[in-house]
């Protein structure tokens, strides 16, 4: 599946928002806002999308919240709102085309109905059984005492 160019990685307004560095890990690699969101189970296409639709304070909090559930390397849980304000500051300001949400469908939803030509062939296929059935069977060779005798002498 492509993706669109708004969500292309070399052509995404979200790529200042994604590739920005929240903060360095326990060894000293920068770790992006990209990597975070997708070792939280985020899309992070998705988030930054969603996030530049909120306005720029409920983004920013809504990132802290985010942030806050990383394991802590060189940034503080205390910082997490001025890292969230600097990050949600490379965001734009809305976005550009909003990604369908995938549809759930239960088991059942998919009704088939089926077509007059479908009825129709399993309808000659169904005749077409039976007749060879009665043909099969009208040779009485399944028939016990009828046209043959069975003898136990040689």
């Amino acid at each position: 599946m492509t993706l669109r160019p708004a969500y292309a990685i070399g052509h995404s307004p979200y790529n200042a928002f994604l590739f920005a560095t929240v903060g360095e890990e326990q060894a000293a690699v920068p770790l992006s806002v990209l990597s975070a969101l997708t070792r939280l189970g985020f899309d992070p296409w998705q988030e930054a999308a969603r996030l530049s639709d909120l306005p720029r304070e409920a983004a920013s909090r809504a990132l802290a919240i985010t942030m806050a559930m990383l394991p802590e390397g060189d940034w503080k849980a205390s910082e997490a709102e001025a890292t969230a304000d600097r990050l949600v500051s490379q965001l734009p300001h809305q976005s550009i085309q909003s990604i369908p949400p995938a549809k759930a469908r239960r088991m059942g939803d998919n009704e088939i109905k089926p077509s007059f030509a479908a009825v129709l062939a399993w309808g000659v296929l169904a005749v077409v059984l039976l007749f060879f059935a009665v043909a099969l069977f009208s040779t009485n060779t399944l028939a016990f005492g009828t046209g043959t005798t069975m003898s136990t002498q040689p």
